[in-house]
């Protein structure tokens, strides 16, 4: 295991340093600005990255120019999974939501260590089948509960994935990815705040009670997490 600033991300705390140095040697810690594309929509991968404490949102964007998230990665992930599959273009945009850094690494280090058999390999097989499942899992959310679930649960992984309790997050951003109207998201925001489980101003969303937010979601956030515990041991 790692000590330094790489284990801050699961993938790369999970991976024995000695057994991947070329892996780790390559590695380049990189700042993340909110708004930053990391890839449009088919666009070659040259970059793997490791979030830290960044969010990033995998988004479809349709011919209307509605778009809606299709995946949530921070530090239990990587981004440029497509890499590691054989295909190397991006499938959606791949915009940092909430900013802060990461681990860069090469495509091509990235794809010959991947296809050495050993842990890293294992893992990612794993992390594989855990996105699929959250994949899977969101798009049953979106046609099945309320948009209160859906909100509820939505903060629970922002709130895992980056670790901290006050977001940077706007209401018409949430509606973006949720996929439904902005008024309905602050009604329910609304709801929120009254209810003490986060406080909310103009551009930022703070968790006061995850218990209670926890309390509202829907059983989405356990079957992913509860994925992700299963394959990987990632909390």
């Amino acid at each position: 295991m790692i000590n330094n600033k790489t284990s801050d991300n699961q993938i790369l705390a999970s991976i024995s340093q000695d057994e991947y140095k070329i892996l780790f040697s390559n590695l380049e810690y990189v700042s993340l600005i909110s708004g930053q594309i990391i890839y449009k929509q088919d666009q070659k991968i040259d970059y793997v990255y490791f979030p830290l404490h960044s969010m990033i949102s995998l988004v479809s964007t349709l011919l209307n120019k509605a778009t809606i998230e299709v995946g949530l990665i921070g530090n239990e992930g990587l981004i440029g999974l497509p890499v590691f599959l054989g295909g190397n273009y991006a499938t959606n945009d791949t915009i940092v939501q909430i900013p802060d850094s990461a681990m860069r690494l090469g495509a091509d280090i990235f794809l010959a260590e991947s296809r050495r058999p050993g842990e890293l390999q294992r893992i990612l097989l794993l992390y594989t089948q855990a996105r699929l499942t959250q994949i899977s899992q969101n798009a049953v959310c979106k046609c099945h509960h309320s948009i209160n679930q859906q909100l509820a649960t939505w903060l629970l992984f922002v709130h895992t994935s980056v670790d901290q309790d006050e977001l940077p997050l706007t209401q018409k951003f949430i509606s973006q990815m949720l996929g439904v109207r902005r008024a309905s998201v602050t009604e329910v925001a609304q709801k929120f705040q009254k209810a003490g489980v986060i406080r909310y101003t103009r551009g930022s969303i703070t968790i006061l009670s995850r218990d209670l937010l926890r309390s509202m979601s829907c059983e989405c956030y356990d079957v992913v997490k509860g994925e992700f515990k299963r394959l990987l041991n990632f909390t």
